[in-house]
């Protein structure tokens, strides 16, 4: 039987007329459940050492400052008060509707390096030190000034430096995202598919490299350049992201969930989800029902 519980959907402020809404806050503890919206959204703390951030099925202790972009309509997040004591936390949250910038327009050359971070925090995005330094000021000036032109232009030019740190971090896997990751390489994109479509399965190296006529001693490296992550890796990681859904979707049993997604030992599965997680799926199962509430 499925868990009929829903995460809970939020509706938020957003006018259709407006660009964005945002909300500047100064608070002494987080107490919004975990949620998701189809409006995107830029979430920046400060003071706020100590909370935990969930976003999709990654879930990380954060520092003083920290700033994430989500563009994933299905995408849970929250920030929990945790282990933070500080009584003078300030949380800047803008939102904005995916038709901000109507199609013809994203598209211009002018908007390649948003249109790539939009698409990258699907899963969301997690910005280094030195771009929430960049952005700070603007960020304090656009939570203070009216939603005028000025303000949409001070916020398009925040997307814009962001955009360009190409060392900001995705967050979640795409599986448990529900993300279809999409390569530049024609070759990655063909191998990403059957690996999204044949997860359950072996899948063997040979075969892969066949597919994109490749030795498989020259593929392994052509992949791990193209996506930053072995072969192996990769496929431990959309395994497990679709482990993670599961086990937040469903009342299937783990070990059910460890063969359902591909792997063959329990546990195995129970080792390498613990590495990867932090945790044990029972305790990533049953964080995650806490939060959860009925709407």
């Amino acid at each position: 039987m499925e868990d009929s519980s829903p995460i809970m959907r939020e509706i938020t402020p957003l006018s259709e007329r407006d660009c964005f809404y945002i909300a500047d806050r100064r608070k002494t503890e987080f107490t919004y459940p975990i949620h998701c919206h189809a409006e995107y959204e830029l979430n920046f703390t400060e003071h706020a050492s100590g909370v935990r951030r969930v976003v999709g099925d990654s879930s990380e202790i954060i520092g003083d400052y920290d700033l994430v972009l989500i563009t994933g309509k299905e995408l849970e997040h929250v920030w929990e008060q945790h282990e933070c004591t500080s009584q003078d936390i300030r949380e800047i949250t803008v939102q904005f509707s995916p038709d901000l910038f109507f199609q013809n327009f994203i598209n211009k050359n002018q908007f390649n390096s948003i249109r790539k971070m939009l698409e990258r925090a699907q899963c969301g995005l997690c910005f280094p030190m030195q771009a929430i330094m960049k952005v700070y000021n603007w960020l304090d000036q656009l939570a203070s000034q009216e939603q005028g032109f000025y303000a949409v232009m001070n916020f398009l030019r925040i997307l814009y430096e962001l955009s360009l740190y190409d060392d900001a971090r995705v967050l979640s896997s795409s599986s448990f995202a529900k993300i279809e990751v999409v390569s530049d390489s024609r070759r990655v994109q063909k191998i990403q598919h059957y690996i999204a479509t044949h997860y359950q399965e072996e899948i063997r190296l040979g075969t892969l490299a066949d597919m994109v006529g490749m030795t498989p001693v020259s593929f392994s490296r052509f992949f791990h350049l193209r996506t930053g992550k072995t072969l192996s890796d990769y496929i431990i990681d959309i395994r497990l992201g679709f482990a993670t859904r599961l086990l937040v979707d469903s009342t299937r049993t783990i070990a059910e969930i460890c063969y359902d997604c591909g792997f063959n030992n329990l546990s195995n599965f129970n080792r390498i989800f613990k590495r990867k997680k932090g945790c044990s799926p029972k305790d990533f199962r049953n964080n995650y029902r806490k939060k959860k509430i009925v709407i």
